[in-house]
């Protein structure tokens, strides 16, 4: 008996909850499959949500086996794998945004690399506006997630994505 279909999402979609650590890394692998060159992914929720366990998962969907650290004292780690750079930044220790320029990362996002940034409020208006927008907030062990295409590419790929099954959806998913 073939498996059941996963959902197709339409954004903006109803709350998403990820019942455990499995299904953040599971809905990483499953946002993997609809990545492509020069998106930027803002991820953001308070300390200790899911946002460095969500990258994870997406950078094993797509062949990484090594460590893979939250990047808070290097601001960026990258990551070249399946074809794609993909670089890894988290902003939490700026204490203005202007140490983007200090920092120099302008250079970072180009029409070839894939931009995953935690705490992207931290600098300001200083990143190019992303893509997509992930915003993760505990609830218990559990986390509530919200994900949500801002522009016509960001859209397009999550109109692509395909939930897995540990992901829950609907009214009942909070």
């Amino acid at each position: 008996m073939p498996l059941p279909t996963p959902p197709l999402l339409t954004f903006p979609t109803v709350p998403l909850r990820l019942p455990d650590e499995a299904a953040t890394l599971d809905l990483g692998a499953a946002l993997a499959k609809i990545l492509v060159p020069g998106l930027n992914i803002s991820l953001t929720g308070d300390l200790g949500t899911g946002k460095t366990t969500l990258t994870r998962g997406l950078l094993r969907a797509l062949g990484h086996t090594g460590p893979v650290k939250s990047p808070t004292y290097t601001l960026v780690e990258l990551y070249v794998i399946s074809g794609y750079s993909v670089y890894h930044f988290d902003f939490y220790r700026f204490n203005s945004p202007e140490e983007w320029h200090d920092a120099g990362l302008d250079e970072y996002f180009s029409a070839g690399a894939i931009c995953l940034v935690e705490w992207p409020e931290k600098a300001g208006s200083y990143p190019p506006p992303a893509d997509i927008d992930i915003t993760l907030q505990a609830l218990g062990e559990a986390r509530q997630v919200s994900i949500r295409g801002n522009s016509e590419r960001g859209t397009t790929c999550l109109s692509d994505l395909r939930l897995p099954p540990s992901v829950q959806t609907g009214p009942r998913a909070i």
